[in-house]
């Protein structure tokens, strides 16, 4: 029996873009046949993990609670059909609503 999976070698340092691809490409079938009410369920409960992570767990825990809230949330933007990046530019300049870097509000 032959797998079709390609395991990951080390980890490659990606931009946002790069990351909502990888995203696409490894359960973005998946998702979209599950759809956006299951995703942000799926979302939601990642998020609560990854907060009783950061109450009452390791460093490695938050890290993999973290990482499973980013590839929800980079999946829902896929299934949006929203540029992960775009969503984030509004924050290059600073805070989108002072402009200021910290944030003055």
């Amino acid at each position: 029996m032959t797998s079709h999976a390609t395991p990951m070698s080390t980890p490659t340092p990606m931009t946002i873009g790069g990351v909502q691809r990888a995203i696409d490409a490894i359960y973005g079938e998946r998702d979209r046949e599950r759809g956006i009410p299951a995703t942000i369920a799926w979302l939601t409960e990642e998020l609560g993990e990854l907060a009783q992570a950061v109450r009452k767990g390791t460093v490695d825990e938050q890290v993999h609670e973290l990482g499973d809230v980013l590839a929800w949330t980079f999946s829902l933007a896929n299934q949006l059909g929203i540029d992960a990046e775009a969503a984030v530019a509004r924050y290059a300049e600073g805070c989108p609503r002072c402009g200021h870097v910290p944030c003055d509000c």
